[in-house]
């Protein structure tokens, strides 16, 4: 095996191992509801599941 490909492996392991921890630091910070919007860090965020609104266009198009 290629040890410098064996480091860099590592490395980018280590960097997504730090950014998981950033994250659940952050979000055991913020564990009270609060009012307002949310933090940019956590609108940066990937949302996930149906985009918002969906829900109701497929009832309208079968009502029709």
């Amino acid at each position: 095996m290629d040890v410098m490909k064996m480091l860099a492996e590592l490395r980018q392991e280590r960097d997504q191992l730090e950014e998981a921890i950033l994250t659940l630091e952050r979000l055991a910070r913020g564990r009270g509801r609060r009012r307002g919007r949310p933090p940019a860090w956590m609108t940066q965020l990937k949302r996930r599941g149906r985009p918002p609104g969906s829900k109701n266009r497929a009832k309208e198009s079968t009502a029709a």
